[in-house]
């Protein structure tokens, strides 16, 4: 059995691509970096080539419709709260405040202001 994480990438689908990242930039405290144009409106989170994390990027679509049932990306976080009391002042909403998951740390949910289902990591 492969024990190798198999994630690589994600796209969070976005109604208003620059609204999307502000909220992104402020919650975590980085920048998001645009693709080519002819790529469509996209900009990808900060990664490492040939790193060990995933990355992915907010992707604008037309016509989008927000919704609760969206695939759920977990970001990693040092400690669930630090990324919590930023949420609801950057536009999201805070659907689950840290809970703990046993052995394997705690999470937070949230929706960010595109509709998207959102999780936080952390171990402690």
């Amino acid at each position: 059995m492969n024990t190798v994480n198999p994630v690589c990438w994600f796209d969070i689908n976005v109604a208003n691509l620059e609204r999307a990242k502000k909220f992104y930039e402020t919650v975590f405290a980085i920048k998001l970096t645009d693709l080519p144009i002819e790529w469509g409106q996209q900009s990808t989170f900060p990664f490492e080539n040939n790193g060990a994390n995933a990355t992915g990027a907010l992707v604008e679509k037309e016509n989008y419709v927000a919704n609760e049932n969206n695939t759920v990306v977990y970001f990693a976080s040092n400690d669930c709260t630090t990324e919590e009391i930023k949420i609801e002042s950057a536009g999201g909403k805070l659907l689950k405040s840290k809970t703990p998951i046993g052995e394997f740390g705690f999470i937070s949910i949230f929706l960010d202001t595109e509709g998207n289902t959102i999780g936080l990591h952390s171990r402690k």
